[in-house]
C-alpha cells in the first residue's frame, strides 16, 4: 500500500506527502523516465515545471538532451492534451519511441522520431492502456497492453465503480510486439503480466512477472516466467513471504536478475538481488546480496557489470554484484531516475542519475559511475529554509534511522518556553522508506514546515534500508514493534532538539494512516492526529479492499484461517482507549484503503465523544491526485494541528 510520505498502498494504503517547499517563487523543474541512447550521447526525459502557487497538475513534456553539454530540444507533440510516457531508444540509437495518451480518454498512440528530434510518425493507434514500451536487442518493439481497459492500471488509481456482476470481466495486461501498425501478443490469454525484459535470441522472447486473475490484487502471487509466441514457461515461484520485481535479462541473454523480498506495493520494489542461470533448465536462483544491511531497489547492466542500486539508510549505495574489482559508490544524496528509490540509468560507458536531497533541488548528472558531472542547472537559486538531519537510535537490538526536519525560522507564537511543536510523519508501505527527496513547495511537509512545525520522519522496522531481516521484522506484529521504534526515536530526538513533549502530533497516509489510527488507540502521547487512507479493522478490511493478496505474506495466513492475528493489530480492537482528536480523510474510490475503513473509525470516535472530522474526496483513489482536493486536505490538516498543538493550554484545546 504505497503513497510515500505524508499524502505518497499502502505505503499500505502510503503517503503522497512528498516533502517540499521553496522560499522563492521560482518554478521547480522535475525530471522523470530518463532514457539514455546506446552510445550514451543523448538523453530523453519527461520533464515537468511545477509552479509553487499553481492549483493545476503540470503536464509532462518530452525533452532530448545531448551529453555532456546538456543542449536541449523539446519535442512538439500532435495535440495540446497529449501526455508522453515510456521513452525508449532503438538499439542502433537512430530512433526514440514513446507512448502518447490523450488526456481523459482511452486513446493511445505509439510514436517514433529520429535522434535529431525530427520525422515524428505514428506506429500504432490503440484504445486501452499501453505502458512500459521497450526496444529489444534486434530492434523489435514491445509494450504491455490492455485492450479496452476499464481504467488505468494500478491499485493507486481510482477504482472503477463496483456495479453489475462483480469480477465478470477483468482487465488483462499482456506483452505484445508492435509490428505493421498492430499488436502481436507474446504472452498467453488469461494471464496478467506486470513487468518484462527482452531476451536476446532469434525470435522475440521475454522474461517477466505474471499472475492469473485480477491484476491489482494478485501481484503478490506473481511468478517469474519466459514468454514467446503466446506461450508461458514458469521459471520461478517465490515463497509466501517474498515478492519479486524488476526482472532484468543479461545482455548475452544467459541469465536473469531480479529483486525478491517482502513488498507491500507493486512499483515500490525492494529486497535482495537474485539471479537465475537461463542456460541450465530448472536452475534455482542464487542470492547475490545475502545478509546485506541495505535494500536493493534497482538493477542495471553497466559496462558489462550488474549494478545494484540500494537504500543503505540514510545513504544511496551503488554496488557491482560480481567478483571483479570492487565497485561501490555511496552518497548522502538520493541518486535515482526521478523517483523516491535509488535507480541508475546506463548505456555505453555512461550513466545518468537525478541527484537531490531535502534542500537541494533535483538536477541531472551524467558520466562514468561515481564520476558524474552536473548536466542541468534549471533549479539553481531554489532555496528551502529547512535544516534536515539524519537521526539514528537503537530499539530492541535494531539500529533504526529517520529524519528530523526543522524550519530555519518560525512564527513566534509557535515557540513556547524555548520549545517547539513537532509532527511525526509515518510513511506508507510498510515496505518503503523516507529518502531525501527535495521538499516541493506544494507538498504536505512543506505546508507543515512553513507553518512552524518540526517534522520527524522515521523509518521503523518494516522499512527498507537495513536489509531484509529488518523489513520482515514487523511481520505478524503490525503496530507493536514499529510503535516502540517511533517512541524511542522521539525520545532520542528530544535529547538533542528543543521539542515540546506536550505538543506532539502524528500523521501518515496508507500504512501511515493505519499507524496513526493504531497509535491513538495505544498512547495519549500525541495531542492531535491526521489519518489519511487508513485501516481501522483488519478483519473487515480483508473483504473490502481490492488487493487482499498482499495480506497473507504480512499476517502469515488469511483472515479466515487466523482471525486473531488480524484483530491483534486492529485499532478498532482498542478503540475505547482513544483520547486524541483525529482528522480523517480518504478518496471515495480508493481500492487499497476503502473509505469504509475511515468511516468505521470516524463512527467510533463520534460515538465515544472524541473530537474528529472526516472528509471523503470524490473521484480520488489512493491519494489525492486532484490538486484542489490535495490543497483542501492540507488546509484542513494544518487547521487541525494548529487548533490542538498551537495553543498554550493544550489540555483546554483537547477538551474543546
Amino acid at each position: 500500500m504505497s503513497l510515500k510520505t505524508l499524502s505518497p498502498a499502502f505505503l499500505l494504503c502510503a503517503s503522497l506527502l512528498t516533502p517540499a517547499f521553496a522560499a522563492s517563487a521560482a518554478p521547480l523543474h522535475l525530471f522523470n523516465a530518463p532514457a539514455l541512447s546506446p552510445d550514451g550521447k543523448l538523453l530523453a526525459t519527461l520533464d515537468t515545471t511545477e509552479q509553487p502557487d499553481s492549483d493545476t497538475t503540470p503536464v509532462p513534456f518530452l525533452v532530448l538532451r545531448s551529453l555532456p553539454d546538456g543542449k536541449t530540444m523539446t519535442i512538439l507533440l500532435p495535440c495540446k492534451d497529449c501526455i508522453p510516457s515510456s521513452p525508449s531508444w532503438s538499439p542502433d540509437g537512430t530512433h526514440l519511441a514513446f507512448i502518447v495518451r490523450q488526456k481523459n480518454t482511452q486513446n493511445r498512440q505509439i510514436m517514433r522520431l529520429t535522434s535529431t528530434g525530427k520525422d515524428l510518425e505514428t506506429l500504432l493507434k490503440f484504445t486501452g492502456s499501453l505502458q512500459d514500451l521497450r526496444y529489444g536487442p534486434d530492434g523489435g518493439l514491445a509494450v504491455l497492453a490492455i485492450a479496452d481497459a476499464r481504467r488505468d492500471p494500478g491499485a493507486l488509481q481510482a477504482g472503477a465503480p463496483e456495479t453489475g456482476e462483480i469480477d465478470a470481466k477483468e482487465d488483462e495486461q499482456r506483452i505484445a510486439t508492435v509490428e505493421k501498425n498492430a499488436l502481436h501478443w507474446q504472452s498467453p490469454d488469461g494471464l496478467y503480466v506486470y513487468e518484462y525484459s527482452w531476451q536476446k535470441g532469434t525470435k522475440p522472447a521475454f522474461i517477466g512477472t505474471a499472475a492469473k486473475g485480477n491484476g491489482d490484487a494478485h501481484w503478490w502471487q506473481a511468478h517469474l516466467s519466459r514468454f514467446s509466441d503466446g506461450q508461458e514457461k514458469i521459471l520461478y515461484t517465490h515463497a509466501l513471504s517474498q515478492q519479486i520485481g524488476l526482472p532484468l535479462v543479461a545482455p548475452d541473454g544467459k541469465s536473469v536478475s531480479f529483486v525478491a523480498g517482502l513488498m507491500s506495493d507493486f512499483g515500490f520494489f525492494g529486497g535482495d538481488a537474485l539471479q537465475i542461470d537461463l542456460t541450465t533448465p530448472g536452475a534455482a536462483p542464487v542470492t547475490l546480496t545475502r545478509n546485506s544491511k541495505s535494500t536493493v531497489t534497482g538493477l542495471s547492466w553497466c559496462q558489462g557489470r550488474l549494478i545494484a542500486s540500494a537504500i543503505a539508510s540514510p545513504k544511496t549505495m551503488l554496488q557491482a554484484l560480481d567478483d571483479k574489482a570492487p565497485l561501490m559508490v555511496s552518497s548522502d544524496d538520493l541518486l535515482s531516475d526521478g523517483g523516491g528509490e535509488p535507480r541508475l540509468i546506463c548505456a555505453g560507458d555512461q550513466s545518468v542519475v537525478i541527484r537531490q536531497n531535502f534542500t537541494k533541488a533535483p538536477e541531472i548528472w551524467a558520466g562514468r559511475i561515481g564520476d558524474w558531472q552536473q548536466v542541468t542547472h534549471l533549479n539553481e537559486g531554489l532555496s528551502v529554509p529547512v535544516k534536515a538531519a539524519s537521526v539514528s537510535w537503537t530499539s530492541d537490538g535494531f539500529a533504526v534511522q529517520g529524519w528530523h526536519l526543522a524550519p530555519l525560522s518560525r512564527p513566534a507564537p509557535m515557540t513556547h518556553d524555548g520549545k517547539v511543536p513537532m509532527i511525526t510523519v509515518i510513511h506508507g508501505g510498510p515496505s518503503s522508506a523516507v529518502t531525501p527527496r527535495f521538499l516541493r513547495a506544494n507538498g504536505d511537509a512543506a505546508v507543515l514546515l512553513k507553518a512552524g512545525y518540526d517534522l520527524f520522519m522515521p523509518n521503523p522496522r518494516g522499512s527498507y534500508g537495513q536489509g531484509e531481516a529488518f523489513t520482515m521484522a514487523n511481520r505478524r506484529d503490525f503496530g507493536y514493534g514499529d510503535l516502540r521504534d517511533i517512541h524511542r526515536g522521539i525520545d532520542a530526538l528530544e535529547k538533542t532538539a528543543p521539542i515540546d513533549e506536550t505538543r506532539l502530533g502524528i500523521t501518515g497516509y496508507s500504512y501511515g494512516g493505519y499507524m496513526t489510527m493504531w497509535i491513538v488507540t495505544q498512547t495519549n502521547r500525541f495531542k492531535a492526529a491526521a489519518a489519511g487512507g487508513g485501516i481501522a479493522n483488519w478483519q473487515s478490511y480483508y473483504g473490502q479492499n481490492g488487493i487482499d493478496a498482499w495480506m497473507p505474506p504480512f499476517f502469515g495466513a488469511t483472515v479466515y484461517d487466523d482471525p486473531a492475528i488480524y484483530a491483534h493489530s486492529s485499532p478498532i480492537t482498542f478503540i475505547k482507549q482513544v483520547r486524541t482528536p483525529t482528522f480523517i480523510y480518504v478518496g471515495a474510490n480508493d481500492v487499497e484503503c476503502p473509505p469504509a475503513q475511515s468511516l468505521e473509525f470516524y463512527h467510533a470516535l463520534r460515538a465515544l465523544g472524541i473530537p474528529t472530522s472526516l472528509v471523503i474526496y470524490p473521484g480520488e483513489g489512493h491519494g489525492m491526485r486532484g490538486r484542489d482536493h490535495a490543497i483542501d486536505a492540507q488546509k484542513r490538516m494544518l487547521a487541525w494541528f494548529d487548533r490542538y498543538l498551537n495553543a498554550r493550554d493544550t489540555k483546554r484545546a483537547t477538551a474543546n
